[in-house]
Parts: structure tokens; C-alpha cells; sequence
């Protein structure tokens, strides 16, 4: 037991995923000792996850990064020089103005991971210094989503949890909010997760065919006479031209394409267009694939024709403040790329999602780059070859399509600065490595919308030092700096927190005294007021963006590469239709070092049918290989009737640290991007590469 007259309290809130849950941090001379949930957090009320029951692990594992380290050997070899800050940023703002000057800024890229506040940042520095080349993960996670909601209706909707919905519909997503007596639970997914067990009425659809059966729902809707005739009628445009178009997917044709029997895709669209107060939440899953932003306007349709757009226990609008400024064109500074140099853009000429006066009062700021175009421009010279980046937050060869291109492109460009906490399979190509802080060593302000809403702010403390590290926006900004591009940026960490919150009038000390909570305030039906954010100021269900753009205006379920119906050829070699998940306890590709998860989850698992294992002689626990036209891996046999006979669920985002620098890390023995294309087609609309429902074969290690 901690004796509290010797230890420091310090509240503060984790950030290994997005939910910012409030904790209680114990320091007994200046080193963490314990963790507890913070009773004050509505996060944490069931107590704290495995990921933050990680953290001291991940602050004191002997795999931490504390200074920055210098390439001695040849790339790849793991050979490395501690050298200081002072150095490590100088020889990158050397290399980069370098690159600048002799080239162009384009011939530089700035590469960021999972959105939060870096991610700005990092989008603020590419912008002045002239690049237009900013990879994030804009084309395969909640950007689709998010774009398919603001074409639609004119806002990011979030679900009303807090509510009190008569019916929750979870689609392509795991985790899923508490069901109170009496709400109607409905559960998509391709695997039978711990939600769908739970659910009233579970629909099983083929991997990568959510368009079609979003489509198939709305037929119902529509030929039943289910949606909310006032609304549609005063508040959307292009219902008819919907209705005309939706009789194409019927039930019966619709079961055919997703394996969902007729009679649920009809019970699904009764019982949530049945419902008073309804909502609908959506995952990662459709996010990956071709039809990834036309799947979120089909969502997006049925909920605004049942009425269900910003009312209490439907899907809300947060309160616009000065709290709402994630991504915002002003703060990543996008007006400073001149228009011929957002030409210069990879992968301009496909066109996705365009700059454009009607798309940025609603979006705040274009999507931007995917990461194919960055691997072909470095292996392909098309249309020029970038020589430098920097990576910040994130590990491409982990996550990337078609790893094995990613890691080659790394691996040849001519420069590669990376911060992270360890040495990561990308980190490990690096010219530089910077030693980041995490979330328990650093100041910063937490966005978080509790799943309602309303939007909150809270203040992320600074618990303990650990060597050297710096908080990625620290890192961010002294580059900057370093860069010449301190006019754009601040001084230090401390004056851009004080500066971000300046327009709610307090300052990051305030905060820290406030309870670490602040927020943007509640409202619903707001669109009463103000209309909707689209150009007709209503929901837009024939899109005039989409027309605009040369996009499909109303949404049209198209067959993905490589499955059953668009390459049976293939279907003999590679029998078995692959998808994904990830394991609960990891974030992507992190922490695979630390023993306390691991032991957990000590190895990344394939789930089989038992009736396909059986017939491919493969028991549990077997060691087997997933194999197709790109590549193989391995990975630990699991068998289980919560996936389709005809499916199997590979585990994602898996590196094995053990095999240490001489085996690379283990990165390619069972990362399941060696998997995945990064080849078109893409989705039009944002290019979203094909990255699950493609075909595959499982075999025993040792078989064939």
C-alpha cells in the first residue's frame, strides 16, 4: 500500500487510444509507483483498461528509447550513436532545407499516425514549409467516415449514448457503449465479437461487403415506408432519385452478395426504423476498402430519412466552440501551399476529395496524401522521387498496405528522421532517431467527446521525466523552429497550449486547476436555426459534391479486387476469404515489448472455423501460414465458430521486438500488411486501398 504522505497525486488522463480516461498517477520520488482510475472521469468508471495497467511497464521497459541516436552503420544494420538534441535537430532541418533548396519542398515528406493534436502540428509545419506532401491515415481510418457524414449532412454526427436511444445499431466495430434495458442492440460484423453475443439481432456479412447490405437496408426502408416523411420532406434533397436508385438492392439480391438471409436485412431496417430515439455507430471495418466513403452516405441516408439527425439518443452535433478546432484549416495553415504547389502533389491526378471553395466552409481542410503514391514516388520515380522524411506517431512498415513495398521505400530514400518512445521496425531504418515521450511524461490538452455530444477538454499532467525523451510536441515545435519556420509556430510547448486554449479565455495552468474539464456545452436540433452545412443547406442525399467532383452521387455497392465473385479464377489456389481485427489490448501496431500484455496475449492468432481446420488438418494452437499472391506469414492457429467457415481473422498490427535488431524485429514473419495491395483501384473518393474481404489459403506449418 502507497503511504500518501510520501507520495505525490498527480490527475491526469492517458492517450494510448482516443478515450482521454481520467486517472489518479502515484510518485514516490520521482518515479510512477501506481495507477488508479480517477473517480471524477465518467471514463473510468468500470476502472482502467490493460492498455493504461501497461503504462509504468511502458515507461521503465529497458526498450525505451531516452536520447537521440545517430546511423553509424549501413541502414538496416542496427548500428547506432547517441548523440544530443541540439545535433539531432539540427541534422534534420540541415538535410530537409538541404533537400529544399537544391529540389524543391515537395521532395520532402512529413508522415503522422493516428489523429490527435501531433497530427495538426505536424500538418502545420509541411504547409510552411511548402511540401504538399503530408501522409496520415486520412484514406483508411474515420476520414472516410467523417467525409461521408459531411457530404451528407454537414457534420461529423456522433452518437447520443447518453441519450437514452430506444435502438443502437453497431456496425464494423467492436466495443460498443452499455445497453440499458430495453434498447433494441443491433451488431454487424463478420465475426461474432463479445457485442454481437450480447445483441438482439447479429447480421454476419461476407468482409468488405457493408455497402451492399447499408443499400439493402435502405431499400426496405424505403419500400416500406419506414423513414420520417416530415423530415425527408422538409430537410433532405434527392429522396426520390435515392428511392428510384436503392430498387436495385433488394433483400433477396442483397443476401446473395453479403450471406445476410433476407429476412434480417428486413428485421434490421424495421427495428431501427421502428425506433423513436436511434443511433449508429460504425468502425474501422468499412474504412479500408474500395466503396470505404460511399458506405459512410449510405449510413449516412438512413439515418437522416428516419429522422434520427440531432435529437437526444440519435446521431448529435458537438456544439461549435473554440474547444471544436481539431483539424481546422486555420490551425494546420493550409492557405500557405500555394496552388501550384498543391499540384505538386502525389497522386494529384486521381483527384481525391479536391481542393474546392463549396468543400472546405464543411470539411475545414482537404484529406490528405495516401501513402501508396509516397512508396511509388520513392521505388518509382513517379512522378518524382521524395528524398527525405520524417515520421512522427506512427509505423508505415506495420501499417501501411503491402508492407513489404513500404519497407523497401524506407529503406531506399535518402533521408529518414523518426521519433518514437522505441525502435520499431520503422524507427529501425532511421538516419535519426528522436526518443519521444509518452502521454505520463508530457503536457498537452486532451479532446475528448465521451461518446456524446458534447465535447470536453482535460488536461493531460506531466507525471515523470525519463531521460532525455520529449513530448512529440515539444519535438514538433523545435523543428519547426529549427526549420526556419518560427513566425508560423511558438517558443516552447507551454506558450502553444496557453495559445491553443486562448479562445476559451484560460490559460493550461487554469485548466490543471479546473479539474482538469471543460466543456463546449449541449444542444439538439440546431439545424432549426442554422440549416444544414452542405450547399443546400439541407441533407444531401443525391450529393451535389459528389456530382461536382466527378464522384457517384448516390451510392453504388461495387464488387472489391480479389474475392469470390470478382476473381473466381483465383478461388481453387486461395479458397478462404481474409479479414481482420484488432487485438483488444493493443493500439495498432504498440507495445508489442511489454510482458504485461503480452503475457496476455503472448502471440498474434488466426481464428478458423473448426470445421475448415478439420478439413486442413490444423488443431488449436497449430503454427500455420496465410499465404496469397503477395506473400505469407505466420501466425498461431485458433478455432472457433465465431467466424464463418468460409473466412478466416487474421490478427493485426503484430511485430515480435524479442527477435531484436539481427532479426529485423520480426516484422515480416506475421504482419499481415505483407497481405494487403496498395495497388489501385482505390475509393475515389479518398483512395482507400483494398485492405480486407480479399482471398487467401491457410496451411499447416510444414504442410503445403
Amino acid at each position: 500500500m502507497v503511504d500518501n504522505q510520501e507520495t505525490k497525486i498527480v490527475r491526469t488522463v492517458c492517450r494510448e487510444c482516443y478515450s482521454a480516461c481520467g486517472m489518479l498517477a502515484y510518485v514516490q520520488n520521482g518515479r510512477l509507483v501506481k495507477l488508479e482510475a480517477d473517480p471524477r472521469s465518467p471514463r473510468t468508471r468500470d476502472g482502467l483498461c490493460w492498455k493504461i495497467q501497461a503504462s509504468i511497464e511502458r515507461l521503465y521497459h529497458p526498450d525505451r528509447l531516452h536520447y537521440p541516436l545517430k546511423r553509424i552503420g549501413e541502414r538496416g544494420e542496427g548500428k547506432w550513436q547517441r548523440i544530443t538534441w541540439d545535433e539531432a535537430l539540427d541534422t534534420i532541418a540541415l538535410k530537409f532545407n538541404e533537400i529544399k533548396d537544391v529540389s524543391g519542398p515537395e521532395y520532402v515528406a512529413f508522415i503522422k499516425g493516428r489523429y490527435d493534436r501531433r497530427c495538426d502540428l505536424v500538418s502545420r509545419m509541411g504547409n510552411s514549409f511548402g511540401t504538399p506532401n503530408i501522409i496520415g491515415i486520412d484514406n483508411t481510418c474515420y476520414i472516410p467516415s467523417a467525409s461521408g457524414r459531411l457530404m451528407t449532412y454537414g457534420f461529423d454526427g456522433r452518437p447520443d449514448f447518453s441519450g437514452s436511444p430506444d435502438c443502437i445499431m453497431l456496425w464494423g466495430r467492436e466495443i460498443g457503449p452499455p445497453i440499458q434495458p430495453g434498447t433494441k442492440f443491433i451488431v454487424v460484423n463478420a465475426i461474432r465479437t463479445e457485442a454481437a453475443k450480447k445483441a438482439d439481432l447479429w447480421l454476419q456479412p461476407r468482409p468488405a461487403t457493408d455497402l451492399a447490405l447499408a443499400l439493402g437496408i435502405l431499400n426496405v426502408i424505403v419500400n416500406e415506408r419506414l423513414y420520417d416523411q416530415d423530415f425527408v420532406d422538409e430537410w433532405t434533397v434527392g429522396f426520390e432519385k435515392m428511392a428510384a436508385h436503392v430498387q436495385q438492392y433488394s433483400p433477396e439480391k442483397v443476401a446473395k452478395i453479403t450471406w445476410v438471409p433476407a429476412e434480417k436485412i428486413v428485421e434490421a431496417a424495421r427495428v431501427f426504423a421502428g425506433s423513436r430515439y436511434a443511433c449508429l455507430q460504425t468502425g474501422n471495418a468499412s474504412e479500408d476498402t474500395f466503396n470505404s466513403t460511399q458506405f459512410a452516405r449510405a449510413i449516412s441516408i438512413i439515418q437522416a430519412i428516419c429522422g434520427q439527425l440531432d435529437i437526444p439518443g440519435g446521431t448529435v452535433q458537438a456544439m461549435d466552440g473554440p474547444i471544436d478546432r481539431e483539424g481546422k484549416a486555420r490551425d494546420v495553415l493550409w492557405d500557405l501551399l500555394p496552388p501550384e504547389q498543391r499540384a505538386k502533389r502525389l497522386g494529384a491526378e486521381n483527384a481525391h476529395f479536391p481542393a474546392d471553395p463549396l468543400w472546405e466552409p464543411i470539411a475545414n481542410k482537404p484529406a490528405e496524401l495516401q501513402s501508396q503514391y509516397l512508396v511509388r514516388s520513392i521505388l518509382e520515380g513517379k512522378p518524382y522521387e521524395v528524398k527525405g522524411a520524417f515520421i512522427i506517431g506512427c509505423n508505415p512498415v506495420m501499417t501501411w498496405s503491402h508492407s513489404m513495398r513500404a519497407f523497401d521505400a524506407l529503406k531506399r530514400i535518402g533521408f529518414l528522421a523518426v521519433a518514437d518512445l522505441c525502435i520499431t521496425p520503422s524507427a529501425f531504418l532511421a538516419d535519426i532517431i528522436l526518443p519521444s515521450a509518452s502521454p505520463l511524461e508530457a503536457d498537452a490538452v486532451a479532446v475528448n467527446g465521451l461518446g456524446m455530444g458534447d465535447t470536453y477538454l482535460q488536461a493531460q499532467q506531466k507525471v515523470v521525466q525519463i531521460g532525455e525523451c520529449r513530448s512529440d510536441l515539444e519535438i514538433i515545435i523545435s523543428l519547426a523552429n529549427r526549420l526556419g519556420l518560427g513566425r508560423y509556430f511558438w517558443k516552447d510547448l507551454h506558450t502553444y497550449l496557453d495559445a491553443y486554449l486562448a479562445e476559451t479565455g484560460i490559460t493550461f495552468d487554469e485548466l490543471r486547476r479546473r479539474n482538469h474539464m471543460v466543456s463546449s456545452g449541449m444542444g439538439y436540433r440546431k439545424y432549426l436555426k442554422t440549416g444544414f452545412n452542405t450547399p443546400s443547406g439541407k441533407v444531401e442525399i443525391y450529393s451535389s459534391l459528389c456530382e461536382k467532383w466527378g464522384y457517384e452521387p448516390l451510392p453504388s455497392y461495387y464488387e472489391p479486387r480479389e474475392t469470390i465473385v470478382s476473381a473466381p479464377e483465383m478461388v481453387d489456389e486461395f479458397p478462404l476469404i481474409l479479414t481482420s481485427a484488432h487485438d483488444k489490448i493493443f493500439v495498432h501496431s504498440q507495445d508489442r515489448h511489454l510482458d504485461v500484455l503480452r503475457r496476455r496475449n503472448p502471440r498474434p492468432l488466426v481464428m478458423i472455423h473448426p470445421d475448415t481446420a478439420a478439413g486442413l488438418g490444423i488443431q488449436e494452437g497449430d503454427e500455420v501460414f496465410i499465404e496469397n499472391r503477395r506473400g505469407r506469414i505466420k501466425q498461431t492457429a485458433t478455432l472457433g465458430e465465431d467466424v464463418d467457415p468460409r473466412v478466416v481473422s487474421v490478427a493485426y498490427g503484430w511485430w515480435l521486438p524479442e527477435k531484436g535488431p539481427s532479426g529485423e524485429y520480426g516484422w515480416v514473419e506475421a504482419n499481415i500488411n505483407i497481405l494487403t495491395d496498395d495497388a489501385p483501384p482505390y475509393s475515389p473518393e479518398i483512395g482507400s486501398p483494398s485492405m480486407r474481404g480479399f482471398l487467401c489459403k491457410v496451411y499447416k506449418v510444414g504442410g503445403t
